[in-house]
């Protein structure tokens, strides 16, 4: 007489662990008011539902970077952005009346003996009200890149005060003055670190890159461009150089240079331009990830 036979499970076994889910690093690059495209690019990462576990930024990508790792969602950054941008006008004629007014916040914007913007106390006027006040504070860390003008070298600032760190990041020269922080004295990132992929590379497994350097093509040439103007295309043409070469040597996993060329640093008055450029990348950038995201090599290690 047989023994019984024992059934045959119909039940998938289930692994010991659920797969993991890769982490993100998240650089956000330098290139003025061309970085308003970052802000579309986080809303992909929202409606993908993809929180990065750390970031970078430079310049005004440790600006919008500042905002994301405080946990601001990217469409409230949009909202506040272009909230700002539509009063330019009132807040430019503010900080240039400002010794005629009583409003001393405002008046700090101004050295008296050199008439240059001071970018803490214009970050202060211009950041969400949410912005963490500390870098302990942020929900994602975030690392951020600045020149240190006496030791000749870059620095990576991710501890104590936040808003002197990303005023340091965004001090474009002779427009800014130099913020003197944690015992140095430091200008814009973008001078050593246009990019600052490498600063996260190796820190999680998929590396994103979002690029706003590109070389604009000046609307007019029949005229001489004024000393700020030359000023900052010589910034362009530097931050752009940087990112060139450094990409020669390695490469994010990632990367996706925003279609913002066209727009100059400081072209303020083109915000609208500049973010309905930025949000025709979308389904690229979200086509990027996506096959990055199924790579055999990425589902393996998770």
């Amino acid at each position: 007489m047989h023994g019984r036979q024992k059934p045959v499970s119909t039940v998938t076994p289930q692994r010991d662990h659920p797969a993991r889910k890769p982490t993100i690093g998240l650089a956000l690059g330098g290139g003025g008011v061309r970085g308003l495209g970052h802000i579309p690019m986080l809303e992909v990462l929202d409606e993908m539902g993809i929180k990065p576990t750390i970031i970078s930024g430079t310049s005004i990508g440790a600006i919008v970077g500042a905002a994301y790792a405080s946990g601001i969602p990217a469409r409230r950054i949009r909202a506040h952005a272009e909230a700002i941008l539509r009063r330019r006008f009132d807040l430019v004629r503010q900080i240039f009346s400002a010794r005629a007014t009583p409003i001393q916040r405002v008046m700090n914007l101004l050295r008296l003996k050199s008439a240059v913007l001071r970018p803490d106390v214009l970050l202060e006027l211009l950041m969400p009200p949410e912005l963490a006040r500390t870098f302990e504070e942020l929900e994602i860390p975030l690392k951020i890149v600045a020149a240190d003008i006496l030791n000749y070298e870059g620095v990576v600032l991710d501890r104590g005060p936040l808003v002197p760190a990303v005023a340091a990041s965004m001090a474009l020269p002779a427009l800014f003055t130099p913020v003197r922080h944690d015992g140095r004295l430091l200008l814009d990132g973008g001078l050593v670190n246009p990019l600052p992929f490498d600063v996260i590379t190796g820190k999680a497994d998929v590396i994103i890159a979002i690029d706003v350097s590109g070389i604009s093509d000046p609307a007019d040439q029949t005229r001489d461009p004024t000393a700020l103007e030359a000023l900052v295309a010589a910034s362009q043409l530097l931050q752009h150089s940087i990112v060139r070469e450094r990409l020669k040597s390695s490469q994010p996993d990632v990367y996706i240079d925003l279609p913002v060329a066209a727009f100059g640093m400081l072209d303020l008055h083109k915000h609208r331009e500049i973010l309905a450029a930025a949000d025709g990348a979308k389904q690229h950038f979200r086509r990027q990830i996506e096959r990055v995201m199924a790579a055999p090599t990425l589902i393996a290690e998770a």
